[in-house]
């Protein structure tokens, strides 16, 4: 239990654990300008504390960790636990997922542009620098760390890893102790705690309250890795790292930051006026001990950082297994751990976007305004999926369901639209970016359906091509014949063009189909199924969980003699625009590239390159 809770601490808790570097500053300067008095550094110090207790603690740690797939979450997850014998509204669900896992894209660049510009944003405030470190400089700083660390992603960062939980310990502690130094500067600053401090300000403060709102969820971004990581390290280690450190280190941090800001308040001479909002996590750390806090808030941004993209990752290999997304290559960097994969078009469109940010928005606080509605928005999806499956796969009644769900709903909802209020600000960018995703998801399922269709409008059922081969036989030649179909009740199209071709049949052949389950991992002793058509055919299932990749040679060696020196048949089917039907021209040459873009089956399987024999159909599409 240890070893788990101490990697989840590296791990699930990098993204939240790095608020405390901009998440009061941006909450305080959105306060503080029209002024600012105790009261409302107060009140804000109860939004970002209830906030970590309601959202966190209650919705995540102690509800929605209840919901996961055979021990896996996150929003894809949970749209494939909620599809499962989902008939009705099936469609409407798929698109929910959709949304999530495009948002998710949004976050994916956003939070390391944003962390590791805060952290090396430190350095200007180091003693006797004044001038040293420009704007540029932090910039060009920033941007050679995350240059870096995306060109670390292919030789995978298990030895690196290992370091991740300690050093994200000693960031919790060094943060806690901080913050705890500090109280005493106001002591006053534990009223937070009390929730109507919190109410009273939302309900005085108007249009400014919502946009100190969208602020304050700055507080709680990351949320979303305590149930999408719940497969690496079981739920006990991550609710016993968030309770026992994260966030009391949390909490005695921002408590911290508020009492410095109420002392730096008590001697401000424009008080009520004008106050200068600063950046208070570092300006409260002593000058002897600063640097090595600014060293060591950049490591724990890097594993935060990391931690994003090796989700980004997890989260795309989901989504093709889903259907979502058409086959990239995917890459094992660890032979011990297969959740371990490198994704090199995701890792080079995800540097392209950080560095882009980072040199579009300059700073952490312009990028700030851009972070909160990637994460609302899949808080609010993850709610709504949430609801599905306790209603629908735990049977609870529609009243029950909604008693329990809408309280988070209400809230996710309420904080979507205080960062709605930003969009001109930069919120446009993770929209934007989701938007894009979502096109290509949409293009990508509403294309492959097409496809699906013309192919099965021609097909012939295989019962009836092997009862026709079995009463007229052509020549035939010895050795195993593995067809790979969609759909393995209809005759592949590689089968009809090889003896219409070839003119010859295998001595053994299995029409093969490789099927997603709507569970993360395949029992071993369920993964194959083999059933005999006749003397010359055989039809196999090949079942994978959402989290596996297919090995299929290597799952059919112990089931199909002869496997090791089979021949692999597959369909490769070429495809054009057709200006008459299906999807209007633009969205037809998408998926046409999409499509041409695709890895290779023969890598995305696994099946030996020298193995392999493509034949395909032309469609217009």
């Amino acid at each position: 239990m240890v070893p788990l809770t101490v990697g989840a601490i590296g791990v699930v808790f990098g993204d939240i654990g790095t608020s405390p570097l901009y998440a009061f500053r941006e909450a305080l300067g959105q306060a503080a300008s029209d002024g600012l008095y105790r009261e409302e550094i107060l009140g804000v110090m109860s939004l970002m504390l209830w906030a970590l207790i309601l959202i966190v603690t209650v919705k995540y740690v102690i509800f929605l960790m209840r919901a996961d797939n055979e021990g896996e979450g996150g929003v894809l997850a949970l749209l494939a636990l909620a599809r499962r014998g989902t008939t009705r509204g099936a469609a409407l669900v798929t698109g929910l997922g959709a949304i999530g896992a495009a948002l998710f894209y949004g976050d994916a660049i956003i939070t390391p542009s944003l962390s590791v510009l805060s952290a090396v944003e430190g350095l200007k405030t180091l003693p006797g620098t004044d001038g040293l470190f420009t704007e540029n400089r932090i910039l060009a700083i920033s941007i050679a760390i995350l240059v870096g660390l995306f060109a670390i992603q292919s030789r995978g960062t298990a030895t690196v890893a290992k370091l991740f939980g300690p050093v994200c310990i000693v960031w919790f502690l060094a943060i806690g102790a901080l913050g705890a130094y500090h109280i005493m500067d106001g002591p006053g600053i534990i009223a937070a705690f009390l929730p109507w401090h919190a109410v009273e300000f939302i309900a005085t403060h108007g249009v400014l309250g919502l946009f100190v709102l969208g602020a304050v969820f700055l507080t709680v971004t990351g949320a979303e890795a305590l149930t999408a990581d719940m497969g690496h390290f079981g739920k006990a280690p991550i609710r016993i790292g968030w309770t026992v450190l994260v966030f009391p280190a949390l909490a005695l941090n921002y408590l911290g930051q508020g009492a410095f800001a109420i002392k730096v308040l008590a001697h401000s001479p424009n008080a009520g006026r004008h106050f200068e909002n600063i950046d208070w996590f570092f300006r409260m750390i002593p000058d002897a001990v600063r640097l090595p806090m600014v060293l060591l808030a950049t490591a724990a941004t890097i594993i935060a950082s990391q931690a994003v993209i090796t989700g980004a990752f997890s989260l795309t290999q989901q989504a093709m297994q889903l259907g979502l997304l058409p086959r990239l290559f995917i890459r094992q960097t660890s032979e011990g751990h297969a959740g371990q994969i490198y994704i090199p078009s995701v890792n080079w469109a995800l540097l392209i976007g950080v560095v882009a940010l980072a040199l579009g928005f300059r700073s952490s606080s312009a990028m700030a305004a851009a972070y909160g509605i990637a994460v609302t928005g899949t808080m609010v999806i993850t709610c709504c999926l949430a609801f599905v499956v306790i209603h629908r796969r735990w049977a609870w009644s529609l009243p029950l369901s909604a008693a329990v769900i809408l309280p988070f709903l209400l809230i996710d909802l309420l904080f979507f639209g205080a960062n709605i209020l930003r969009v001109v600000e930069g919120g446009w960018v993770p929209l934007t970016i989701a938007a894009g995703i979502l096109l290509l998801i949409g293009t990508w399922v509403r294309g492959r359906r097409m496809v699906a269709t013309l192919e099965r409008e021609d097909a012939l059922p295989m019962a009836d091509m092997a009862r026709a081969l079995s009463a007229r036989p052509p020549k035939r030649v010895e050795g195993v014949a593995i067809y790979l179909t969609s759909n393995n009740e209809l005759t592949p199209h590689a089968l009809l063009h090889n003896i219409k071709h070839n003119h010859v049949l295998h001595a053994h052949n299995y029409v093969t189909t490789v099927r997603t389950l709507s569970k993360p991992y395949c029992d071993p002793a369920a993964r194959v199924e083999l059933i005999k058509i006749d003397d010359n055919f055989s039809s196999i299932a090949l079942r994978y969980g959402f989290m596996e990749s297919p090995q299929v040679r290597d799952d059919l060696i112990g089931v199909i003699p002869g496997a090791d020196r089979a021949s692999f048949f597959i369909g490769r089917n070429s495809l054009a625009p057709a200006s008459d039907q299906g999807m209007p021209a633009w969205q037809d040459i998408l998926f046409i590239a999409l499509h041409r873009n695709a890895a290779d089956p023969t890598d995305y399987f696994n099946i030996p390159p020298n193995r392999v024999i493509e034949l395909g159909s032309q469609y217009a599409i």
